[in-house]
C-alpha cells in the first residue's frame, strides 16, 4: 500500500491545481519562520496536501467537491489527530481572496504545535 500511495502522491504533485500551487509558493522552501512542508505526503493510509512535520501541522485545500464529502473529511481528520497531528483546513476561494490571512493563520497554528514531533515516519503501516 505505501508504494501505491507513494505513486500517487507523486501523481498529484505533477498535476497539481492553481490553488495548490498559489499556496506552495508561499509556504514552500521554509518561507513561514523557516518551517519546512512537504506536498502531496503520504501518512498512514491518506496522502494531505501540505504537512509539516516536524510541527505536526496539515493543510488541507478544499474544493467543491468537499461538499459531498464532509463526512469523509471528518474521519480522516480524525484519524489524523489520533496521531498528533493539527488539521487546518481552507477553502480554495479562501486562499485566492485573502493569502495573507491564510498564511497568518498558518503561522499561528505553528506557534501553538508542540515541537517537534517524535518520527516524521510515524502514522505508516497501521
Amino acid at each position: 500500500m505505501k508504494k501505491k500511495l507513494s505513486g500517487a502522491a507523486k501523481s498529484l504533485r505533477k498535476r497539481s491545481t492553481d490553488v495548490e500551487q498559489l499556496l506552495w509558493r508561499n509556504i514552500r522552501a521554509g518561507q513561514i519562520d523557516g518551517v519546512k512542508f512537504r506536498r502531496q505526503q503520504p501518512i498512514g493510509p491518506y496522502i494531505v496536501d501540505f504537512v509539516s512535520l516536524g510541527n505536526g501541522i496539515i493543510i488541507e485545500l478544499d474544493g467543491g467537491q468537499h461538499k459531498t464529502s464532509q463526512e469523509e473529511d471528518e474521519e480522516r481528520d480524525a484519524w489524523f489527530r489520533k496521531q498528533g497531528f493539527t488539521v487546518l483546513r481552507f477553502w480554495n476561494s479562501e486562499v485566492i481572496q485573502d493569502m495573507n490571512a491564510i498564511l497568518e493563520v498558518v503561522k499561528n497554528s505553528l506557534i501553538e504545535a508542540p515541537s517537534p514531533l517524535p518520527s516524521p515516519t510515524r502514522g505508516e503501516g497501521n
